[in-house]
């Protein structure tokens, strides 16, 4: 690039007519919860649920399961782990009955654990670690939980609390994942929908996620609220902890549950209509189109891509095509008549 008078090579600007388009819709990891590629905070009040939360997503995005049974995933792959407050024995367990939960084994999890004393985001020689780890692994998802623990410096410095966020967004950009950290809030966090500037420490932090979950306890239950930077925010849902057949967060707002049974009806009105239309449809087209409740929707989608009926592509959801029907073998007694007969 050509240089000016003082010898000052000039920041590269393209078209903005020139840039590749996306489409205008979100990309989702996990649908409605956590963007593509987004960096983000899980923030809670102490023994709040965070964990919990954080490795159900773990286990949602390593099996391309619905995450907390109701969140579908279309992108799933490979989950690195970090748990500096939990030993290893102990994240295994909670992980074995999430994936439980889901009908799966500790073997079907696409997900490692680093197991190290420490891990300083703010030291350079853990971050070029870190990277090499990446640079190995290739995962999808990066979850580091907490991130109290993973630093020594001044959280309430924004110049600071910036550097650190760099690093992470700069990771994030190089390895293509989405990344998750696991943060408090605020012990006097109060008014009600101000949970991002509730958050502990600098307000960079809350500025920095493209994805943030937030859980506290309200009237004695836990209420999970969700915020995008890209995506309008879905309305808070209440959680429990379930302890049927093992331990694990599920959806029980009750305006938010689906109905088993008119998920089956929606489930053969989605065949009808992904049948009937020439292109993909999007989760909004038919919801659109078929005038149902978000959850019951939802339900029906995850039981039709279980079911090996429908599969996500680019556009939205289509019918899965037939697999290709084999040669047929004539039996051997028929076989034996033909060579005969020859």
């Amino acid at each position: 690039m050509a240089r000016d008078a003082a010898g000052v090579e000039p920041l590269p600007v393209l078209a903005a007519a020139a840039v590749p388009s996306e489409g205008t819709r979100c990309r989702w990891l996990i649908d409605g919860l956590w963007s593509a590629d987004g960096v983000g905070v899980i923030g809670g009040a102490p023994k709040g649920g965070k964990t919990w939360l954080a490795l159900d997503l773990a286990v949602s995005v390593a099996t391309g399961t619905a995450a907390l049974g109701r969140f579908p995933v279309p992108q799933p792959g490979p989950v690195l782990l970090y748990g500096a407050e939990d030993a290893p024995a102990d994240l295994r367990a909670r992980l074995a009955a999430i994936a439980t939960a889901r009908g799966r084994g500790l073997g079907d999890l696409d997900l490692g654990l680093i197991v190290v004393p420490s891990l300083r985001l703010d030291a350079a020689r853990d971050r070029a670690r870190l990277r090499a780890t990446l640079d190995r692994y290739r995962p999808r998802l990066l979850l580091l939980d907490p991130l109290v623990r993973l630093h020594r410096i001044d959280e309430n410095s924004a110049g600071e609390m910036s550097a650190l966020l760099g690093e992470l967004r700069a990771l994030q950009r190089a390895y293509q994942l989405a990344l998750v950290l696991v943060h408090h809030l605020r012990k006097y966090a109060g008014a009600r929908g101000a949970d991002g500037q509730a958050l502990r420490g600098s307000g960079d932090l809350h500025a920095w996620g493209d994805s943030n979950l937030y859980l506290r306890r309200r009237d004695r239950q836990l209420v999970l609220t969700i915020e995008h930077r890209a995506a309008p925010a879905p309305p808070p849902c209440r959680l429990e902890l379930a302890t049927d057949p093992v331990p694990h967060l599920r959806v029980v707002d009750a305006e938010s549950a689906a109905d088993p049974q008119a998920a089956a009806g929606v489930a053969d009105q989605i065949l009808t209509a992904l049948a009937a239309a020439p292109v993909p449809l999007s989760r909004d087209d038919l919801r659109a189109a078929l005038r149902t409740r978000n959850a019951t929707l939802g339900d029906a989608l995850i039981r039709l891509r279980a079911e090996g009926r429908i599969e996500r592509c680019p556009g939205g959801f289509r019918l899965r095509p037939p697999a290709p029907s084999a040669i047929p073998v004539p039996p051997p007694t028929a076989q034996r008549e033909r060579n005969t007969a020859s």
